[in-house]
């Protein structure tokens, strides 16, 4: 059930679950972590945005769009919320818990690595 922490929306693994099931227009799930954790498990159809690559790559986010960020244990990926909102994007949402408490399918080795604005500007 999702709940709000420091301003922060943050879904559980039913919410990102049902969100990874039944994609919504708009809604972008992003995986804010480094390669090689990205490769040893990822949830499959989710792009790779390392969070270090995140500034330069502002100029590909929608403010229109609602984010999505997932990480390893759900701060890595809030602490990209909060950059996400200082930088005027209201519509983000953390996966509190991150991978840890993901039980549901995984894919290893790589999929899709987004490094570039105009990558982030085509996905959907």
């Amino acid at each position: 059930m999702s709940f709000e922490q420091d301003g922060i929306k943050q879904i559980d693994t039913e919410e990102l679950k049902e969100l990874v099931k039944s994609p919504e227009k708009g809604k972008v799930i992003i995986d804010v972590r480094e390669l090689d954790e990205y490769e040893a498990g990822h949830i499959p159809g989710v792009p790779l945005l390392p969070m270090n690559t995140i500034p330069s790559l502002l100029d590909g986010f929608d403010k229109n769009n609602e984010y999505v960020f997932i990480c390893r244990s759900g701060n890595r990926s809030q602490n990209v919320s909060l950059y996400m909102k200082e930088n005027g994007f209201d519509k983000v949402t953390n996966f509190n818990g991150g991978m840890l408490s993901w039980d549901g399918d995984t894919k290893n080795g790589p999929e899709h690595y987004i490094q570039s604005p105009e990558e982030l500007k085509k996905w959907k």
